[in-house]
């Protein structure tokens, strides 16, 4: 290889890199707010783990009076 091709290989690389961290920072600082879907799907998810906790609770209740 060439000094030429080294070098235009080196800048290649660094530009890429460059343009995989920008993406990398955009996509990132573009999530920050959450829309209503993704609030929506935050407090189903709460509604299913309270109501597996209280089946849990309610079936340890049942166990222990079966005792």
């Amino acid at each position: 290889m060439t000094d030429n091709n080294v070098v235009l290989k080196t800048l290649k690389v660094w530009a890429l890199a460059f343009c995989m961290i920008f993406a990398g920072g955009a996509v990132l600082t573009g999530c920050e707010d959450k829309g209503p879907a993704e609030e929506a799907g935050e407090s189903i998810d709460e509604s299913v783990e309270e109501a597996g906790d209280a089946m849990e609770e309610a079936g340890d209740e049942v166990e222990d009076s079966v005792d």
